[in-house]
């Protein structure tokens, strides 16, 4: 069984989906992406969050994300149930949902775990950047619907600490102030990264404004 870990390069994979087959880095392009997998078909906590999904289809889109689901279900059950979640979330499936029926992507990142269930796939979330290598693994269990508001929010971290040598504190949102990485010790490229200046709380604690705002 692959154990996957942070930095790890995401498997390649082909296979149905509701909107037809795919290749998985092909269909990220350049894009992030987020994969995540859901127990089974027509069951009450997936329907919610595949609709809550479905809503935030701008804010992926501003991020340059790109979502698919996936259950161990076939194409028929997906296209079935997404008119019930269109039909009771109000809202429209804008994305794949991996029809995995010979279970190949969840054995290729680990989603069945034999002690919680032998044959339904927990709720793993997988963040994946650009170059393919996997930013975050989440595993929440069958009966706890996920908070993608979260799944926004670390995006939204890992975009700017990409690009910025900064780490984003507890709690932290979009905005907020950030705290300068403890390896960049050299005033003057501090002062030439961070106008705005900074507060030294500790050597090693600065806070300062959000560099890109």
């Amino acid at each position: 069984m692959t154990q996957l870990r942070l930095g790890d390069t995401a498997p390649d994979f082909e296979q149905k989906t509701s909107t037809g087959p795919i290749r998985f880095h092909e269909y990220l392009g350049d894009s992030w992406g987020v994969l995540f997998s859901h127990p089974a078909d027509f069951t009450p906590v997936c329907t919610t969050e595949l609709g809550y999904t479905a809503k935030l289809a701008d804010e992926f889109a501003k991020r340059n994300v790109k979502v698919l689901a996936l259950s161990v279900d076939g194409v028929d059950s997906h296209n079935q149930w997404i008119n019930d979640i269109n039909e009771t979330q109000s809202t429209t499936v804008n994305f794949p949902i991996i029809a995995d029926d010979d279970r190949k992507v969840a054995e290729l990142y680990d989603m069945i775990h034999p002690n919680a269930s032998a044959t339904a796939t927990v709720r793993s979330v997988f963040i994946i950047d650009p170059a393919k290598k996997i930013r975050l693994i989440i595993t929440y269990p069958a009966s706890t619907g996920r908070n993608f508001n979260e799944i926004l929010r670390v995006i939204d971290s890992l975009q700017l600490t990409d690009s910025h040598s900064v780490a984003t504190p507890v709690n932290w949102q979009d905005g907020d102030d950030v705290i300068i990485v403890p390896s960049l010790k050299d005033e003057a490229v501090i002062k030439e990264k961070f106008p705005k200046g900074y507060k030294a709380v500790r050597p090693y604690l600065r806070i300062t404004p959000q560099p890109n705002k």
